[in-house]
Parts: C-alpha cells; structure tokens; sequence
C-alpha cells in the first residue's frame, strides 16, 4: 500500500513557500478524494467562518462545500451586515472568531496581503485562528492556482515542459501571479499575451510575452483571464475598453480555437465573459476544462483544508 505523505500548514495563504514534493502531495490528496477516497476521521468538532468581502460564487460554493465532505461545521458570516460597516478591523473580527470558537478562517478581501497581521500578530496581540487564502487583492489565490494544478496534472501527467500562455489582464490577476511562480517551480515553460498595456515587465522573469496568433500553434495550455473592470480606477486604458473589439485582438475564437495543438487545453478561472475572452459557444468545447477545473475545485480545497487541520491538529488529526 502506497504511504500518504500529508502536507502540514499552520497557514495557507500563498503558493510561494511550497515546494515540489508538497504541491505533488496536495495534487495526490486531491485526485483521492475525487476518486471516492475516505476523509480523515474527525474526533472533535471543527468550525470554520467563510468570510468573503468580495463577490464570489465558484470559490465560496467551493470551500463551502470542501468543508462539509470533510465534516466541518460551517459558521455562517454575512460581510455586508457586520461590524466591518461600523468600521471595525479585519484583525478584530477575527479575534472575536477566535474568542467564540472559530478553528478556521477562509478569508477573501481587496487588500493585498490582509493576512499578514493575522498570522503575525504584534505584541500583545494574542490572535490564534488559521487563515486560508480564498485571494487577495492582485496578489495571490493559491485555492485556485492548486486546483489549476490538479486539473493540468490530471489531463498531462507531469508539467516538466509544457508550454503555457498565460492570457488577458495579467497586471490585476492574482490567479496569474499564483499561476506564474508555481508553473515555473514545476517546470513548466511560462508564455504571455494579451493587452500589453496590463502588462507588467516584472513577469519577464517567469517568461516570456508574444502575440497571441504566434503562440496558439505551440501551446499546450492556454490560460484566459478575465478583464478585471473592478481593479482599472483610475486607469486610462479602462475607457478605451471594447468587449467586441478586445474578442478580436485577444480572445479565444472558432478560428483560433481550430489553432490549437490536438491535445492542447483551455482554462479559465471563472467567471468568463462570454465572447471577450472565449467565444460563448465554445465554454463547454472538448478542449475547455472550465467545467473540470470547477470539480476539481472543491476536491483540492478539501486537500488544502486537511493541511490547516493536521498543521493545527485539528480535530484529533496530525
């Protein structure tokens, strides 16, 4: 019988400080509990607060549903009617969390690194609550990057030179940041496209950017990125934005679709913009795992939430 090398985590805020061996084990985990495997056994209860302040559907149906497989008590969390309007802090209200109870706490929020003052807190600050990334701002969503992970694992069977384009508003996407440095640890050959005006010469170092017609040919994995309107304040390029004529420069289209390598692989981490960066009819096209990456979603979280159980202990678990 094949020895299960769990991954144990305080924290799972970023995709940074993980290493080849943990992302394996995760991805391991993850196709488990796809394949019907039994989730560990909880001897104590676990509550867990989803506390999301910014919209979501995929990601917070996701976690919710991660969390009830593996047997949490889930605590309902509604930010548009809490304290946060009264003006108080992120900080606060996860002490009160902590002080009724709540285990774990599965944060989104604007701010980039929220969560640096919750798994580093000051003197006197005594805050003992785990903290699971469900994103940040443009900086990271490592639920999301895993689950990315897992489907391409799934599809190839390795990542060691597989040529990926990463596609859109890459400057604003914290999926594209995640995507990028763990693609490249990996290592996966890291290619990029899009406007060039959201594009940050900061990646060159994770790879490089061409047109998007010179790379479809080459491609094993295309990565769509939708346009993050909501991060453009105060950007002029936003005004000059055309969903018509943006679908033409750099969306995924029947023609370049037919581009496409056999084998090759469309993602998108949701929500698509039907006709911006895919054509609506082809979402559900053979080489489209939105539906999958979807699926794989709530099992990886499960992986990425019995990390935090056994790194805590739990539950009774280590």
């Amino acid at each position: 019988m094949e020895s299960i090398n769990f991954v144990n985590l305080k924290h799972f805020v970023s995709v940074e400080n993980l290493d080849k061996a943990q992302v394996t084990a995760l991805i391991k985990r993850a196709e488990y509990f796809k394949e019907g495997g039994a989730t560990p056994a909880l001897n104590k209860p676990v509550y867990v607060a989803n506390m999301f302040f910014e919209d979501s559907s995929r990601t917070h149906t996701s976690f919710e549903m991660a969390e009830r497989k593996l047997g949490l008590t889930v605590i309902p969390f509604d930010s548009a009617h809490s304290s946060v309007n009264k003006g108080e802090t992120l900080y606060d209200t996860s002490l009160i969390m902590d002080a009724v109870g709540v285990d774990i706490e599965v944060i989104r929020h604007s701010q980039n690194e929220y969560y640096r003052d919750l798994i580093h807190p000051k003197d006197n600050q005594n805050l003992d609550i785990g903290i699971i990334n469900a994103g940040d701002g443009s900086g990271q969503h490592p639920s999301q990057c895993l689950l990315d992970m897992m489907t391409i694992h799934e599809h190839f069977g390795h990542f060691e030179n597989l040529k990926v384009a990463i596609v859109g508003d890459i400057t604003n996407s914290r999926v594209a940041r995640s995507n990028m440095e763990l693609l490249t640890k990996l290592g996966a050959k890291v290619y990029f496209s899009g406007p060039e005006y959201w594009y940050d010469h900061s990646f060159d170092k994770y790879g490089e950017y061409k047109e998007l017609d010179e790379l479809l040919p080459e491609m094993d994995i295309l990565m769509l990125l939708r346009v993050q309107h909501e991060r453009h304040s105060g950007d002029p390029n936003e005004s000059k934005f055309d969903a018509e004529s943006y679908h033409e420069k750099y969306g995924i289209n029947q023609r370049r679709y037919d581009q496409l390598k056999e084998n090759a692989i469309i993602m998108h981490p949701g929500p698509i913009n039907h006709d911006v960066e895919l054509a609506g009819k082809l979402v559900e096209a053979p080489k489209s795992m939105f539906y999958r990456q979807m699926q794989n979603g709530v099992f990886m979280r499960m992986a990425m939430i019995e990390a935090v159980l056994r790194g805590r202990k739990l539950g009774g678990l280590r």
